[in-house]
């Protein structure tokens, strides 16, 4: 199994208020460093997007790729690659767990398989780097009150 890199913070808000913004793709844009744009190409019986393609650009790195997601439940959210120009394999998921007093802790969990050679030192940094930016990114959005 391949090593995974995972990281959790606390948000001041409920569950749903946090996943109403993980699930709202087409926003990315304006809170996410990275992603440029972002189109839902699939929904599922609920309107949540099943499959959805971002253009990525994180300086040296730039991407289009289309992710699967998986729903499970109202507190779970689960994505594996199905295309990409740079990645072999990208697998994520965010978990929310109510954390009491109206906060939520959110943990989010990467695996990334470029199609570059790359130590697994600096490809566990990198997800690092790209986890710690995306919770930052997802607290200030979520606790702005911007939906």
């Amino acid at each position: 199994m391949a090593e995974h890199t995972s990281s959790s913070i606390t948000i001041e808000a409920a569950p749903a208020d946090v996943m109403g913004v993980i699930a709202d793709f087409a926003r990315y844009p304006e809170w996410t460093g990275e992603v440029k744009e972002a189109e839902v190409l699939g929904t599922d019986a609920e309107g949540r997007a099943e499959q959805v393609r971002l253009v990525m650009d994180a300086g040296a790195i730039k991407d289009d790729q289309t992710l699967a997601y998986t729903w499970s439940g109202p507190h779970e959210v689960s994505w594996t690659l199905v295309k990409s120009q740079m990645l072999r394999s990208l697998d994520g998921s965010y978990v929310l767990t109510p954390a009491g007093a109206g906060t939520t802790e959110v943990t989010y969990r990467l695996t990334v398989d470029v199609k570059i050679p790359m130590l697994g030192m600096i490809k566990r940094k990198a997800e690092k780097v790209i986890i710690d930016r995306a919770l930052a990114g997802l607290k200030k959005r979520v606790e702005s009150g911007t939906e």
